[in-house]
């Protein structure tokens, strides 16, 4: 038996829709820049899209509602297809993930060259609907987000620059890809401020919808 300093952190999991089992987490993934339409919004021509990390522990789950984030004026939504990688390093489900942005944070770190941790990777910063397991339902699902009933972003999933399919290949290229990661896929164009208060509900065709509202600190 391992003589811990300190009990060590639980490990933090996803629900599976219809079953009492559960996905642990051990690390997320995400893509930027694969929608084509939202690569321009952000001022970029369609390129290859790229990685970036959040930590486990930024998932938020169970219909919790995130806390709004520190050191940031101008906190962004990002609904996006989560792709949960099971046993044999294949895609084993699916879920409506909404990547949260410090886009205030993410700005000065492009205009200096630097990592985007602190503008991706915060606490809170991913929620996450419940995981459908088998193939994905609808590969030209639609995919939308609205804020306090008000549609903001919209699309389909085919609108991707990569497939999931592709996504993975590219990033077991680049690490050792496991059971338990999870790999958001980018976001169509409509990317927008959210504010205490604000109630989120993001749905993609065939999966358990996302709902939230943004908690002031």
């Amino acid at each position: 038996m391992t003589d811990w300093l300190f009990p060590p952190a639980q490990t933090p999991s996803v629900p599976i829709s219809g079953r009492a089992q559960r996905f642990p987490v051990r690390r997320i993934l995400c893509v930027g820049q694969n929608y084509a339409a939202h690569a321009r919004e952000m001022g970029h021509a369609r390129a290859e899209p790229f990685f970036f990390t959040k930590p486990a522990d930024a998932v938020v789950v169970d219909g919790a509602d995130p806390v709004f984030p520190a050191a940031t004026q101008n906190l962004h939504h990002e609904v996006e297809l989560v792709c949960a990688v099971g046993v044999g390093g294949g895609i084993a489900g699916w879920a409506v993930g909404c990547d949260l942005t410090r886009r205030d944070l993410q700005a000065a770190a492009k205009d200096k060259g630097r990592p985007w941790d602190a503008a991706k990777g915060f606490d809170q910063s991913a929620p996450c609907g419940a995981i459908t397991l088998g193939p994905l339902p609808d590969p030209a699902a639609a995919i939308a987000l609205s804020v306090n009933g008000e549609a903001r972003q919209s699309g389909r999933l085919d609108d991707m620059v990569w497939n999931p399919d592709e996504i993975l290949a590219k990033a077991r290229t680049l690490w050792d890809v496991r059971p338990g990661d999870l790999i958001f896929t980018g976001t169509p164009e409509g990317v927008g401020p959210l504010h205490p208060g604000d109630r989120v509900e993001a749905s993609i065709g065939g999966l358990e919808p996302l709902a939230f509202t943004v908690r002031p600190r």
